[in-house]
């Protein structure tokens, strides 16, 4: 009895801390204690316990993954091809690494304090938990399958752009070896050049300059001068002198009304009118093309002879000009002969012959290239150079003589000529000048002793509409300069 009374109090008492002392006075009296009594556990106990699990899981990042998401890794895989395996692996890893980030960020979601929370509503947070790895699992396995795709198509990409390239290269060989073949078409050297200056141009063109030639293309600050494109451009005008050139021998063939008289007073008395207006020499020469051009495909009556010169000339001056002359100024220069309406009438018959094709290489456009390859070999410029070699081949445009002769053999005829004018002490011709006119000076005698008999006059032309231009001091009076008559020996 006094055993179960001891128990009951035992029992009966508060629950307190069992020491040392009070478990040696318990087996010295040979009472033994009842298993303790499961007591209720307390939610926050539980919740406790469970954030502590879970923590612990973050902690292992390995445990959580391998335990929960395992057959979520191997579903990422199963979809990866294996089309690039650098690409698919790096996909698959990172799969996995988002995997677990959102699994880790899920896990820290749902720790709560709340005391008031009970077990079966922690139960609902951890299967939300699951369902919600189960999406960001099946939204992974997109991202990789997607991935994929973009690994795919960046690759047929990569293969597109390859093929572009090989093709471009293709096409850039082909476009370059036909601007070499146009480039060696236009730079043909005309029919006049004889077989050993075809050699030495085309010499010339493949070995670029040689050691006595001074590079006139080497000023590039001057935007002026277009050094960087000069030689293509006077090799296209080369071409064009022989495209678009009239005949030498129109009055012979086609004019029965008009003569070479009638056609050089005409221009003798245009360069009186272009000196009224202050025409620019360009306008000068290209209105004497355009006569010659329609003379050369039409036939022309004497009374409208003078009618087709201040067409042409109005025509070339709204080329050329700034400010052309109106039309009622070229039939008051004419005395009111023509009217206005003839003059336009004219007009449209000389473009319709022409077709609109009003450029054309002339002797003054070749001037401007050969000059500076003159005055390559002089320390200090030389106007009167320059002057004279002007009044020289201006003299050529009212000889009917000189058609024959092409317009750049005329400008260096005319550098030539000019160059011994000035100077008997030195040849006027040099390696400079043969590479960039592409004549040599056999090529040049012909024209060079017509050239020379017009300076000297031998055939006592009454026109001197041109000569009493140069005669004037703006000119340097060059008109009055005169040279030796032993130019056989030179050539």
């Amino acid at each position: 009895m006094g055993k179960e009374k001891t128990l009951a109090a035992i029992s009966a008492e508060p629950p307190v801390r069992m020491t040392r002392s009070r478990a040696a006075a318990n087996r010295a009296s040979g009472v033994m204690l009842p298993p303790k009594v499961p007591t209720k556990l307390d939610p926050k106990k539980v919740m406790r316990g469970n954030s502590k699990r879970a923590a612990l899981d973050e902690n292992n990042p390995n445990a959580a993954v391998s335990s929960s998401l395992q057959h979520k890794r191997r579903a990422v895989l199963k979809d990866v091809t294996n089309i690039c395996c650098e690409t698919s692996y790096k996909s698959c890893i990172n799969a996995s690494k988002i995997q677990t980030k959102n699994y880790n960020q899920v896990k820290r979601a749902p720790v709560m304090k709340d005391s008031k929370v009970s077990p079966s509503v922690s139960l609902e947070i951890l299967q939300g938990q699951e369902d919600v790895g189960k999406e960001t699992a099946e939204e992974t396995e997109k991202t990789g399958f997607a991935e994929a795709q973009e690994s795919m198509f960046s690759m047929k990409l990569e293969e597109n752009a390859a093929m572009q390239q090989s093709l471009g290269s293709v096409i850039r060989e082909c476009s370059l070896a036909d601007l070499q073949l146009e480039e060696q078409i236009s730079r043909k050297p005309s029919k006049h050049l004889t077989p050993s200056k075809k050699e030495k141009y085309v010499l010339c063109e493949n070995l670029g300059n040689g050691p006595d030639i001074t590079d006139i293309d080497s000023d590039y600050k001057d935007p002026q001068m277009c050094s960087l494109y000069a030689p293509d451009i006077y090799s296209n005008l080369r071409v064009s002198e022989l495209i678009r050139r009239p005949c030498s021998n129109f009055m012979e063939t086609l004019q029965r009304d008009i003569t070479q008289s009638m056609r050089g007073i005409l221009i003798d008395w245009l360069v009186e009118v272009s000196e009224e207006y202050k025409l620019a020499s360009d306008t000068l020469y290209l209105t004497v093309y355009f006569i010659d051009r329609i003379l050369s495909q039409s036939y022309i009556e004497r009374q409208r002879l003078q009618l087709l010169g201040i067409t042409c000339m109005l025509i070339a001056s709204k080329y050329e000009e700034i400010c052309a002359p109106r039309v009622e100024e070229f039939c008051f220069i004419t005395d009111n002969t023509y009217t206005r309406e003839e003059v336009l009438k004219m007009e449209s018959q000389v473009l319709n012959y022409l077709g609109f094709q009003l450029s054309a290489p002339t002797a003054r456009t070749f001037l401007r290239r050969f000059l500076q390859a003159a005055h390559a070999s002089y320390k200090v410029p030389c106007v009167e150079l320059d002057f004279l070699a002007y009044y020289l081949a201006e003299l050529t445009l009212v000889d009917y003589g000189f058609l024959k002769f092409l317009p750049s053999l005329i400008a260096a005829s005319a550098v030539f000529l000019a160059r011994w004018t000035l100077d008997q002490s030195s040849y006027p011709w040099n390696s400079t000048l043969e590479h960039y006119t592409s004549y040599k000076t056999s090529d040049l005698k012909a024209a060079v002793i017509a050239l020379q008999d017009l300076q000297l006059n031998t055939n006592s032309c009454p026109l001197n509409a041109i000569r009493e231009k140069y005669k004037q001091q703006k000119f340097k009076c060059v008109a009055t300069l005169s040279s030796p008559k032993t130019l056989q020996k030179l050539f």
